[in-house]
């Protein structure tokens, strides 16, 4: 009960502050920060599965991350026949190839014994077939970046609804991590944390430099939406009406019609922008109910426990029979699934993918303090560090500016030190992280609300 009572008074004050903002700021910046707590809350959900439930340590989410906004490139964006006619077919001869390779590899594997013949063949097929690859795949490239690069300059996708890159993102993510699982999950630690961070640097290098597939750092905008547009809603009928409806008490008060004409005007764009982040609210929260259902259930099975067991003491585990290994291969490939649909979430609300904007303090430091903080192990606990932390990093400026000018009220604006406070201010946000952290970590060690274990 008493946790129970901590959980709802918790999420109660991160709501009561969300309002706040709502109030004293702007609804569109509440529900800004809103929508992002939310797919922070998913990606911690990600990490939170794989550390808090294995005790795996990913450094690799931002790499996962990029894959999700990869699929929502793929899938929503129509395909560009003069690309495809220019070099397509030398595109899917290379990804045939690439079939190739792995088959024969695989069959290596699965029919010669262990040895050093075996590891330098496996090592000759794989160099000859990049090479191969990418001499295959040269021309069609530069055919295809060469298709008005301006607008262009690669494949497209398939022209389908965003909605469903949501589940693409988690196939290409979970892939990802089945490749790196195979790999990389021998090593434990740190080892595994600069493995998989320096994997996400490769991921993201190959998005930022392959223009055929994303366009590469020229960025790829104007993604379709799941949501009504604002320009739309703003010469609809219904919604003007919904919106003098609403602020009937506000336009009464104007006497001139004109005046009220123009207020009724500036009414319906706010209501528009707001309108649109309620959309993307209730699609987001739809997500996290669903995951977060999932993973209870998940955590309090015989699944769950016995993931815990293998965390706990994985040669214990080992001797009592359970497969440590595809144990840890399977909850490597779901947490980074669920990191990949956070990612296509993202690119879904922001309309445009920029590789360039994927970097480690963002996507992957920053998710990690967020479980720290909320607590791991704790579901509830990683969703709420996903809001808290979030909710600190852009209003950490806000905050500094008005405490900066609470105290130096008495100052002149043209003082060189307040001057120097308030050009200071976009810094603080590190220092209110880092002191967070520092309290987090001095007076609540396994995060705000820990991880205790019930039997159900």
């Amino acid at each position: 009960m008493r946790k129970n009572l901590n959980v709802i008074a918790a999420y109660s004050i991160m709501m009561g502050l969300i309002i706040l903002v709502g109030l004293f700021q702007s609804w569109n910046i509440a529900l800004s920060i809103f929508n992002l707590c939310l797919i922070s809350a998913v990606m911690t959900m990600g990490a939170n599965i794989q550390w808090g439930y294995a005790g795996l340590i990913n450094f690799g989410i931002m790499g996962y991350t990029a894959l999700g906004g990869l699929a929502a490139v793929l899938i929503s964006v129509d395909p560009v026949q003069e690309a495809w006619s220019a070099g397509g077919f030398d595109i899917l001869m290379s990804l045939w190839l690439i079939v190739v390779m792995v088959l024969v590899v695989r069959f290596i594997l699965k029919r010669f014994e262990k040895s050093k013949v075996r590891t330098y063949s496996i090592a000759a097929i794989i160099i000859s077939g990049i090479l191969l690859i990418r001499f295959s795949a040269e021309p069609g490239i530069e055919a295809i970046e060469a298709v008005d690069p301006a607008k262009t300059g690669f494949l497209g996708g398939f022209g389908l609804p965003i909605l469903f890159s949501w589940i693409v993102g988690a196939f290409f993510a979970g892939g990802l991590a089945f490749i790196v699982g195979k790999v990389a999950l021998g090593l434990r630690a740190d080892y595994l944390a600069i493995a998989t961070l320096l994997i996400s640097e490769i991921v993201i290098a190959i998005i930022k430099h392959e223009d055929w597939l994303t366009r590469g750092v020229k960025n790829v905008i104007g993604l379709k939406r799941p949501a009504p547009y604002e320009v739309n809603l703003q010469t609809t009928d219904w919604f003007i009406n919904l919106v003098e409806k609403f602020n009937s008490g506000k336009l009464e008060i104007i006497s001139n019609l004109s005046d009220r004409q123009s207020a009724l005007n500036q009414l319906v764009i706010e209501g528009s922008s707001v309108f649109v982040k309620l959309c993307y609210s209730g699609l987001f929260l739809t997500v996290v109910i669903i995951l977060l259902i999932l993973t209870q259930k998940a955590l309090y099975s015989p699944w769950g426990r016995m993931m815990r067991a293998i965390r706990d003491n994985e040669e214990a585990a080992n001797a009592m029979g359970k497969n440590v290994v595809k144990q840890h291969l399977l909850i490597f490939i779901l947490g980074s699934a669920i990191v990949g649909i956070a990612g296509a979430m993202l690119v879904t609300q922001d309309g445009l993918f920029t590789p360039g904007s994927y970097r480690p303090m963002r996507y992957t430091f920053l998710i990690w303090v967020m479980v720290i903080v909320g607590g791991s192990g704790n579901n509830f606990g990683a969703i709420l560090g996903g809001f808290v932390v979030w909710f600190l990093w852009i209003e950490a400026a806000p905050i500094a500016l008005f405490l900066i000018n609470f105290f130096t009220a008495g100052i002149s604006e043209t003082n060189a030190l307040k001057a120097h406070l308030i050009e200071s201010v976009p810094y603080f946000r590190f220092l209110m992280m880092g002191l967070g952290l520092l309290l987090i970590m001095r007076y609540r060690p396994k995060g705000i609300l820990p991880e205790k274990i019930e039997i159900k």
